[in-house]
């Protein structure tokens, strides 16, 4: 039966809620929008670029001094103070008071913060590499030369290949220690092969469960009694820009299928050529065997 138990090393499936936490404050803005998705980054920018344009068209309404500006026109006040954070050029309107023309240096000094600002953050969001590495929703139990094996299946959506490549298998369980406290604990599952020279399409991690895995034993009544998670980390170096780039995953009890295997994706065609169907990519089959 599926769990409503929050993934807790999975920030994008997770449902914790953290008490005690320190409040958010103005320097985790940058990394928070870093982290946003580009739409909400887009809104936020625009909303600053016109929210503050509106309090200067605020003062420039109050203070006056702007050449050819309708008396009273809020409108006239606003796109004046576009035309100077934009550095745009003016047209008919100008500023011709001392008050104005120290609201529109002060202006002008925003402005450049604002677009110094926003410019970094475009920069920083569009140079980033982000990769595009998927792992199938399930991960199965299954024997492989009589031995039980874990499997975990990763792909690459871009195709490229991703040079050094690490993977790391951690499991996480309540466990009673010999004083009766309960811990959750980080128990490390060695994989088959932790390195590969290099990853292009697909890559499927093995942990082999013998005497000497924590996994020793487990049925899926013991994984369930104690919410145990598999965590799952890759990380290696993009062979397009020769950027490191990472991705993680975890799968909580239900996600682990015992008696199941992966279905195959790669089979050979009369002619002798290899298909590839990425259609199985995130099946899973019985296992008979």
């Amino acid at each position: 039966m599926p769990t409503d138990r929050p993934h807790l090393f999975d920030p994008e499936r997770s449902t914790t809620v953290v008490i005690g936490r320190r409040r958010w404050g103005v320097r985790d803005a940058y990394h928070f929008l870093l982290g946003a998705h580009w739409w909400l980054d887009l809104l936020l920018i625009t909303a600053a670029f016109l929210g503050a344009n509106l309090v200067f068209a605020s003062a420039y309404a109050v203070l006056g001094g702007v050449a050819n500006a309708r008396q009273g026109s809020f409108a006239d006040a606003f796109f004046f103070s576009v035309q100077t954070m934009g550095t745009i050029g003016y047209g008919e309107m100008y500023p011709v008071s001392l008050a104005a023309n120290l609201l529109v240096t002060c202006e002008a000094v925003f402005g450049l913060v604002l677009t110094a600002l926003a410019t970094g953050l475009v920069f920083a969001k569009f140079s980033a590499v982000r990769p595009r590495m998927v792992f199938a929703p399930r991960a199965v139990i299954t024997p492989l030369d009589r031995v039980p094996t874990l499997m975990v299946r990763v792909g690459n959506e871009r195709g490229n290949y991703i040079a050094e490549v690490e993977v790391r298998l951690t499991l996480m369980r309540t466990e009673q220690t010999l004083e009766g406290r309960t811990l959750y604990r980080m128990r490390d599952l060695v994989p088959v092969r932790s390195r590969s020279p290099a990853f292009s399409r697909g890559l499927t991690v093995m942990h082999t469960i013998d005497e000497s895995s924590p996994l020793n034993g487990a049925t899926a009544d013991s994984l369930r009694a104690t919410d145990a998670e598999i965590i799952v980390t890759l990380v290696g170096i993009d062979g397009t820009t020769g950027a490191y780039v990472h991705a993680r995953y975890s799968y909580l009890d239900d996600e682990i299928l015992f008696g199941h295997r992966l279905a195959d994706l790669v089979t050979e065609l009369p002619d002798g050529r290899i298909q590839v169907d990425l259609r199985q990519f995130n099946k899973v089959e019985p296992d008979d065997s």
